[in-house]
């Protein structure tokens, strides 16, 4: 045997509870109590500390292009950054191009993924062209390759019309893929933009009011309908606002299959931080939103009708988020050339298990939310999101004890700020472990450029709200 974690409390996403774990070949081979230790390579005793699955980050951009820049964690930085907070596997974005079939598309961007990923990998689809018949039916070429969800875009240039929404919910639910939706309304958003510089409203706080709480919602509720007349299971990604929970809530209570992510940027903040002196950092889209909202998604993960919780991880320099105030030419800036995207896949796991510290959810919940659901809902629980014999020894040591403020000097990514600086959380994991293999211990980073592996996610069948 190779590792053996002794004296830890065991938290899964239904049960709570005190034994061993025995890890050999990359997987939990075995758990119980009363183990040979001669028989391991390496034992680790975690008493006090709790063992849980490595998170699931089920929405990255890595090595993102927008606004003129590219995201600055490309795949050996963003997933360095994840196991440094307890997150085992990413899941980043291919967008396809014009005239693209959707396999190539995701060979495309996993070229750069796989010599540079530190942790393991998978790709939900960005839909860009369905426009013939053979560009659709390449969605199921990505579904048996191991690649079953997809993702449109109800607003950007590149985003598709509801008649090609429609097209794409109706093909994934014969298909057995998960179409997830980026909801706003794209031409109220730039009407709203147009009107606010006409004004001269040019300043970080226009950018949360061209995209505010009717912007997302309306979308929201549009995509849910377009999902109950496709009669498809659909997935909203970064929830943030209420009438969108009040859609998720009411479609889930008729016995739909809707689920809905949420980040925690939108459970921490709100649309305050648009009015500090540096609130261009805080631009990503969609933006946060009022106390209202933050209310009413906290009441969604009471409740069980967020499914999820993940990052939109997508960080940008503060030179570039400065383009808000002079853009690269050196001419004026406004809240429409800053770079949309904030730093967070080193945080999520911390912050939602320090809430659960702090009793505002608890930990079986937690896991169920960043590691568990996200498992079953991409199609991977064949070998994450869980403590059980068989699957990834993908673990993470939890001192629920420790003290950490979040500051920028101790993450582990490529950029140079992050919104969470100075936040301070109780509770912090100690090690992660991936696939066996040690790669963060004590804020260290141990792993190596290249250990990730593309995880083949199977096909997927919701009849309802079962998450």
């Amino acid at each position: 045997m190779d590792l053996l974690i002794k004296n830890g409390t065991i938290v899964t996403a239904i049960e709570t509870y005190q034994a061993d774990i025995a890890v050999s070949g990359g997987k939990i081979a075995a758990i119980g109590t009363d183990f040979n230790e001669q028989d391991f390579h390496d034992i680790v005793d975690a008493r006090g500390k709790l063992v849980l699955p490595g998170a699931i980050d089920g929405h990255t951009h890595l090595a993102l292009p927008f606004g003129g820049t590219i995201s600055s964690d490309d795949y050996y930085a963003g997933t360095r950054s994840a196991a440094c907070g307890g997150t085992t596997t990413v899941f980043d974005f291919v967008q396809q191009n014009p005239g693209e079939r959707m396999l190539d598309a995701v060979k495309r961007r996993d070229a750069l993924a796989a010599p540079d990923a530190a942790v393991d990998y998978s790709f939900h689809i960005g839909v860009g062209d369905v426009s013939t018949d053979e560009l659709l039916d390449s969605m199921e070429e990505a579904v048996e390759y191991g690649i079953p969800s997809f993702k449109v875009y109800m607003v950007y240039d590149f985003g598709v019309d509801d008649g090609s929404f429609y097209k794409v919910l109706q093909r994934a639910k014969k298909i057995g893929a998960l179409v997830g939706v980026h909801a706003e309304n794209k031409d109220v958003n730039n009407l709203l933009v147009q009107q606010y510089l006409a004004e001269g409203k040019t300043s970080a706080w226009w950018h949360y009011m061209s995209k505010n709480e009717l912007v997302e919602g309306e979308a929201d509720v549009r995509a849910v309908n377009l999902a109950k007349m496709a009669e498809a299971p659909l997935y909203i990604v970064h929830l943030a606002d209420k009438m969108g929970m009040d859609a998720v809530t009411e479609a889930r209570r008729q016995g739909y299959p809707i689920f809905a992510e949420t980040c925690p940027q939108y459970l921490h903040f709100t649309n305050e931080v648009y009015k500090r002196d540096r609130g261009r950092d805080f631009v990503c889209s969609p933006p946060m939103k009022n106390q209202e909202s933050q209310n009413a998604i906290w009441d969604g993960i009471a409740n069980g009708n967020i499914t999820t919780i993940a990052t939109d991880h997508c960080p940008f320099k503060q030179a570039e988020k400065d383009w808000g105030i002079t853009k690269k030419d050196g001419t004026p800036g406004d809240f429409t050339t800053i770079p949309n995207g904030c730093a967070g896949v080193e945080n999520m796991y911390p912050y939602v298990l320090a809430q659960a510290g702090a009793g505002r959810l608890t930990f079986n919940k937690a896991v169920q939310l960043c590691a568990s659901n996200p498992a079953k809902l991409f199609g991977l629980s064949h070998r994450k999101g869980a403590v059980r014999v068989g699957l990834d020894a993908d673990l993470v040591l939890y001192d629920p004890e420790k003290e950490f403020t979040i500051t920028n000097e101790a993450m582990h990514g490529d950029t140079d700020h992050t919104i969470w600086e100075g936040v301070k959380l109780k509770g912090y994991p100690i090690a992660t472990y991936s696939r066996g293999r040690l790669v963060f211990k004590d804020g260290e980073f141990l792993g190596r450029r290249g250990a990730g592996e593309l995880i083949k996610c199977k096909k997927l069948s919701f009849h309802g709200p079962e998450l």
